[in-house]
């Protein structure tokens, strides 16, 4: 039996419907939820996570706009994927910046205790980051196949979002449409 992982990038209200949210958001809700609650392997999950002083620090000068600041409406998952989270136990890396050394720290025990075979990328913001946890997770495991789908992921616009794949293509990153 195949030793795969699904990591769901930051599907947060905020960057779904709320303050950072995009059409583009929106429409592959569903679609996500439906492929990590049908993935056959281990998923786990990651959420944007800023403190109150958000404002005051380096991402909040150069975006100043609040979103997921801890235990706020915006901060939580969206309820499809809240739902999948909760049904399959999934894990939570709570990432107070773009990429998440946790979750590859993470990985890394996961595949000491058995060889991962794959890991795919999916979800919230292409370009910021998925590409930043796609690319910690293929530079910490270059011979572990790493993909991305293309359909299951949004960008902050439609030419953030390619080029972001293509950054990831260059880098060896499997990128289905």
């Amino acid at each position: 039996m195949a030793n795969n992982y699904l990591v769901v990038i930051d599907m947060q209200k905020d960057f779904v419907d709320g303050s950072l949210g995009t059409p583009e958001a929106q429409a592959i809700v569903d679609d996500v939820a439906a492929y990590a609650r049908a993935f056959e392997g281990t998923v786990a999950f990651t959420r944007d996570t800023h403190e109150a002083d958000y404002l005051q620090t380096q991402e909040g000068r150069n975006l100043p706009v609040e979103h997921c600041i801890r235990d706020t409406e915006g901060w939580q998952l969206v309820p499809a994927l809240e739902a999948v989270r909760a049904d399959r136990q999934a894990p939570v890396f709570d990432k107070p910046t773009f990429g998440s050394v946790e979750l590859v720290w993470w990985l890394a025990q996961q595949n000491d205790d058995a060889p991962i075979d794959s890991i795919e990328v999916i979800g919230l913001c292409t370009d910021i980051c998925v590409v930043s946890n796609t690319l910690l997770i293929k530079a910490h495991f270059p011979e572990i196949p790493v993909r991305t789908h293309a359909h299951l992921c949004a960008g902050v616009t439609p030419a953030a979002h390619e080029a972001a794949l293509a950054t990831m293509r260059s880098c060896q990153v499997q990128v289905s449409e």
